[in-house]
């Protein structure tokens, strides 16, 4: 099996809580900050085990520009510096307009880059940042190694570099 046709494998199996319909009346902070190279930690601490941030990261719920860990007993607010999630690399299966793109984010989520899941170009400072949008507003900063081979993907249209994937176009530059 390919590595491509092994994401698209994850890519179907994966399943999230609803947390979009929980609506808890108990609301709060925790003591959680998502760094902004994707490490997370509670109370000060670095959690050491994957699984329990990737726990954390299914019940992840943004709302405007605050995050929150979401339960249908409780809504706690954490600290996010940039992005909650880092896409730390892609596979790709076909060539320019035909190409599909999937990416796989630091908490092992798999999203095909298409119009439901846009990459972005935002600016932060006095920088461009590529983001990947992962589920729900929730989006992940694409990796300066990612980025780069994901150029190699890019056809040119004039000045602009555009990337393609499953159907959609997006602007690189």
């Amino acid at each position: 099996m390919s590595a491509y046709q092994g994401l698209i494998e994850l890519l179907k199996s994966q399943k999230y809580p609803p947390v979009h319909t929980w609506n808890p009346q108990r609301e709060g902070v925790i003591d959680i900050r998502i760094q902004a190279d994707g490490t997370w930690f509670h109370d000060g601490r670095e959690i050491t085990r994957k699984g329990i941030a990737k726990v954390f990261s299914s019940i992840l719920r943004r709302e405007g520009t605050s995050f929150y860990l979401v339960t249908p007993v409780e809504k706690l607010r954490i600290e996010v510096e940039d992005a909650p999630f880092i896409a730390t690399d892609f596979e790709v299966q076909g060539d320019g307009p035909e190409q599909n793109i999937l990416f796989k984010t630091n908490m092992d989520d798999v999203v095909m880059l298409g119009r439901d899941h846009p990459l972005t170009m935002n600016q932060v400072a006095t920088e461009f940042r590529p983001y990947l949008e992962v589920r729900d507003g929730l989006q992940a900063l694409i990796t300066r190694s990612a980025f780069y081979r994901l150029a190699d993907h890019a056809i040119e249209d004039g000045d602009d570099a555009i990337l393609v994937s499953n159907g959609a176009k997006f602007r690189l530059s």
